[in-house]
């Protein structure tokens, strides 16, 4: 079974990106230390500066899920979550 890419969208109401920021780079860190994470970067879009954006690597659907369950995930939504536009837009991504 191959690796699950994974994309998601985090967009930050303005005024607010140094916050989110910060939230999630505390959940870049930790992530990087779960088991099934094989790659998790942090980027923010060169032409909107409120829009953070993840490209993970999973070693399957069930890592994924569980890394959505985990504490560090609901840490960093109850700190960035007031100051996000939105939910997150998380997209498992299959082969085209």
């Amino acid at each position: 079974m191959s690796d699950l890419d994974v994309v998601a969208v985090i967009e930050a109401k303005p005024g607010n990106e140094a916050e989110v920021k910060a939230a999630l780079e505390e959940l870049v860190t930790a992530t990087r230390t779960e088991e099934g994470c094989v790659s998790y970067e942090l980027r923010v879009a060169a032409d909107a500066p409120t829009t953070f954006i993840t490209i993970e690597k999973w070693r399957s659907r069930d890592d994924l899920d569980q890394h959505m369950k985990s504490e560090h995930i609901a840490k960093a939504f109850s700190v960035a979550g007031p100051l996000m536009a939105g939910q997150p837009a998380i997209y498992p991504l299959a082969d085209a």
